[in-house]
Parts: structure tokens; sequence; C-alpha cells
């Protein structure tokens, strides 16, 4: 019965002419779950968008940390079960299928 309370992804790209830096914040509070993307490009204003999911859309849902944790479980048992697919939130904030 592990859950997911709060993840925070923060990503920065330094490229020549300016550094981008992307942030996803997840947190759960009571029957819901809302995801925060913000996206920076060089010194200016953050771009922000938010999105909220009931508890039944993420039955199930993988967020990254629990990936990478599942992943090295599979790779200490050496086998992934067929069809094995979870609810997971891509890199812009939506749900979307992860599959093994």
């Amino acid at each position: 019965q592990l859950e997911t309370l709060e993840q925070e992804e923060q990503e920065r790209l330094e490229l020549q002419a300016q550094p981008v830096e992307r942030r996803i914040h997840i947190v759960s509070h009571q029957h819901r779950m809302t995801v925060t993307k913000s996206l920076r490009e060089g010194e200016a204003e953050p771009n922000c968008w938010s999105f909220s999911y009931g508890q039944a859309e993420l039955q199930g849902l993988l967020p990254e940390g629990a990936s990478l944790l599942l992943l090295r479980v599979l790779a200490c048992r050496r086998a992934v079960p067929p069809d094995l697919v979870f609810p997971a939130i891509d890199t812009e904030g939506h749900l979307c299928p992860s599959s093994y």
C-alpha cells in the first residue's frame, strides 16, 4: 500500500544562448493529485501549468521515483512480467501509459 504523497523533479539545460529550467511538482491531497509544471527560459518569468487528477484515474500510478525502484527490483529478479503497464505522468504533466 505504498502511496506517493509528494514528488519534485527538476531539469536544467545549459544552452549557449540561455539556460532552460523545467520543474514538475506532484502533490497528493485528499482524493486528488495536483501536478504543477513550470518552464523557465533564461531570465524570463516561468510559465506555469497545473493539472489535477482524481484517485480513480491514478490507480496504480508509477511516478519517477517508484519507477526507478521497480526497475531495480526487476533487474535483481532478471524477469519482467509480460504486458507490465502502469499509468505514469509524462514530462508535460499529463497521464500516459508506462510499459516495461
